[in-house]
C-alpha cells in the first residue's frame, strides 16, 4: 500500500493518540474532516493501522515484575518453533514474543505479580516443553523507555 506524507503525518498523530477526535486530526494534517476521515479508513482497511488499543499500567494490574526471557530450542525446526509460538500466544503472561537470531531462537517479555506468579508460568509453560533446551531470564529493574510508535 502505498503511503504519502499526509498518510504519515495521520499515522504519526494516531500514534500518539488514537482517540484525538477526526476534526481534530483533520485540522493537524491540513485535510478537511471527510477526507481524514476517508484516509483513516483506508489505512485500517489496507492492513497499516492493525489495532487500536488502550496501554494499561501493567502495576495497576497487579503486575509488579517484569522479567525478559531468552529461550533456545533443543533443534532447529519449524514444527517445534511452531508448536512453542502456540503454546506462548496461549500464555497471557507474555506481553512479547520475538523469534530472533544468534545464541537464542525467542525473546520473551513476561509481566507477573511476584517470583512466585513467575515460577508457575515457567512450570506451566517452559518446563513442559520438552524441546527448549534452555533458558535464561533476566529482571527488569526498572523501564527507561517504552514507546510502540514506529518512525516513519
Amino acid at each position: 500500500m502505498d503511503v504519502d506524507r499526509i498518510d504519515r503525518a495521520i499515522l504519526m498523530s494516531l500514534q500518539k493518540n488514537n482517540r484525538l477526535p477526526n476534526i481534530e486530526l483533520a485540522a493537524k494534517v491540513g485535510l478537511s474532516a471527510p477526507a481524514c476521515l476517508k484516509r483513516v479508513k483506508r489505512l485500517r482497511e489496507g492492513g497499516v493501522i492493525i489495532s487500536d488499543v488502550s496501554i494499561i499500567d501493567a502495576q495497576f494490574a497487579g503486575n509488579k515484575m517484569t522479567l525478559i526471557v531468552s529461550i533456545e530450542m533443543e533443534r532447529d525446526r519449524a514444527d517445534i518453533y511452531q508448536k512453542f509460538k502456540h503454546s506462548i500466544i496461549q500464555a497471557n503472561e507474555v506481553m512479547q514474543c520475538y523469534q530472533i537470531s544468534g545464541a537464542y531462537d525467542f525473546v520473551l517479555i513476561v509481566c507477573v505479580q511476584d517470583i512466585q506468579a513467575y515460577e508457575a508460568f515457567v512450570d506451566r509453560v517452559l518446563h513442559t516443553d520438552l524441546n527448549i533446551r534452555k533458558f535464561h531470564t533476566s529482571v527488569s529493574l526498572r523501564t527507561v523507555k517504552h514507546s510502540t510508535a514506529i518512525e516513519l
